[in-house]
């Protein structure tokens, strides 16, 4: 994928030369993309009054009758006040904004029970003799919710059908240095609700008439812009209030490029940006959980997988001289060294070999040694290393800890005597059999930077539901024997 870019801005400028209050826009009008937005919210908004009507509808025919007062059947005015009070919680917890926020199903659940709660404290004080029907009001409320969240899923299914097909999309334009541009366009890209139109060098922030600038991101359409730089840009206000007056969302993205911790949270102090990050109230509980998951899972595998065990070890005996298994040093947690297991897939001189080879490395840096058709490997091996069976013995060194089953795969000596000071970061956690590098092309991958951005990628944003889709699309790919030799 290669970045769009607008080299130059053309000269364009529809502004009255008249010096003007900075804040003072030409014309007044809603911001670019509110459209979009406004249009979101409405029928967000529409879906959940159609979905709490229904639950409360069904919920009386299937419940108790109650008095006549509560029953929205004879008594339709009731049904506005007790949808008004739903929507009213909804709304106050923020469920219809934008991004992840209106899929808070924990937070749906939250806001419906609250609502449910007054509308129950409201028919006791209002009508404190009338008769009450708890079945009614226990179905009104789980129908309430489960409507809601279902709906959020459809919807959320529906959005994303609409914007995989490029409909629905904001479109954004970038300002960054020359050596971003690519990683620029690949992070707004992989939002599906951006249509990246483009991006150009950030010094003409500095060196071209903000008012030309903005006429030609006014000719685009573009409703947002991001500014990313390693550097702070000069007079930040002043582009700020330019675009606002236009009506076009201004974005900085954090410098370096690099992702921050998901459970990030922004504020401001005294009017400067702050990014606050806290733990959780039980700190580590994830990862006690994550070891125990991973002993008790090794111990299953080892005993369902033992005639697989058995079979390997008699075809490796039977395919070349040599041991079943191959210890090799590699690095793991703290830098530690240790001994991974794997089935031998080589030659027993593989080692002395292997400097033999050195300038057949197919990797740019030269930090990992790959070669496709090595010629090391027995016959059996390339069978076990397309499927990745050769990686079998290394749930041993899960059992005793040494490793996970998910995390940054260890490397050998050699590998890691190659590293610059910035990659031991991948060494701060356990290692892993699989992880991202694995699932995002294997061998395929020849730069270690790009190894070394998964690692990162997957350690900041580590999840116990993140192990589970990467343990899932691992089987996917080793069934393609994809980037696998």
């Amino acid at each position: 994928m290669k970045a769009r870019q607008l080299a130059v801005f053309d000269s364009y400028s529809t502004l009255n030369p008249r010096k003007q209050d900075l804040r003072s826009p030409l014309t007044t009008r809603l911001s670019r993309g509110s459209s979009i937005r406004y249009l979101r919210v409405i029928s967000l908004f529409l879906l959940d009054v159609l979905l709490l009507v229904a639950a409360r509808w069904i919920a009386e025919i299937y419940g108790t009758p109650w008095s006549p007062f509560w029953n929205v059947q004879d008594n339709e005015s009731l049904l506005i006040l007790t949808v008004a009070i739903e929507t009213g919680f909804l709304a106050s917890r923020g469920l219809y904004k934008s991004g992840k926020r209106r899929r808070d199903y924990l937070g749906i659940i939250k806001s419906l029970s609250l609502a449910n709660i007054l509308i129950l404290l409201i028919a006791f004080l209002y009508l404190p003799k009338g008769l009450f029907s708890r079945s009614t009001f226990l179905l009104s409320w789980i129908l309430s919710i489960g409507f809601i969240c279902l709906g959020r899923a459809v919807a959320d299914a529906a959005t994303k059908t609409i914007r995989h097909r490029g409909a629905i999309r904001h479109p954004v334009f970038a300002f960054c240095h020359l050596d971003d541009a690519e990683q620029v366009a690949a992070l707004l890209e992989q939002e599906d609700y951006y249509r990246f139109a483009g991006w150009t060098d950030i010094e003409l922030l500095e060196a071209e008439d903000l008012n030309i600038i903005l006429g030609q991101l006014t000719q685009m359409g573009i409703s947002e812009v991001y500014v990313c730089s390693r550097t702070a840009v000069r007079n930040p206000m002043y582009l700020y209030w330019v675009l606002r007056n236009a009506g076009i969302t201004l974005y900085f993205l954090s410098i370096g490029l690099e992702p921050l911790f998901r459970e990030s949270e922004f504020s401001t102090v005294g009017g400067v940006p702050c990014i606050r990050f806290a733990p959780p109230a039980v700190s580590g509980i994830d990862f006690k959980v994550k070891r125990m998951v991973d002993f008790w899972f090794a111990v299953f595998l080892i005993l369902l997988a033992s005639p697989i065990y058995l079979t390997i070890a008699l075809l490796i005996k039977l395919d070349s001289p040599g041991p079943i298994f191959y210890r090799q040093t590699r690095i793991g947690l703290h830098n530690k060294p240790f001994k991974v297991w794997k089935f031998r897939t080589m030659v027993q001189n593989a080692a002395e070999l292997q400097k033999q080879l050195e300038a057949q490395n197919q990797t740019k840096d030269g930090i990992l040694f790959k070669i496709k058709d090595d010629p090391r490997i027995t016959r059996v091996g390339r069978f076990l290393r397309q499927y990745s069976l050769d990686e079998l013995p290394q749930v041993f060194n899960v059992l005793v800890g040494e490793m996970s089953f998910v995390g940054p795969r260890p490397l050998p000596s050699r590998d890691v005597e190659k590293f610059s000071t910035h990659h031991f970061i991948r060494h701060e956690v356990l290692p892993g059999i699989t992880g991202l590098w694995q699932v995002s092309g294997r061998s395929d991958i020849d730069n270690f930077e790009d190894v070394l951005r998964l690692d990162i990628r997957y350690i900041e944003n580590w999840s116990l539901w993140m192990d589970l889709k990467i343990v899932l699309k691992t089987a996917q790919v080793i069934l393609r024997k994809a980037g696998a030799y």
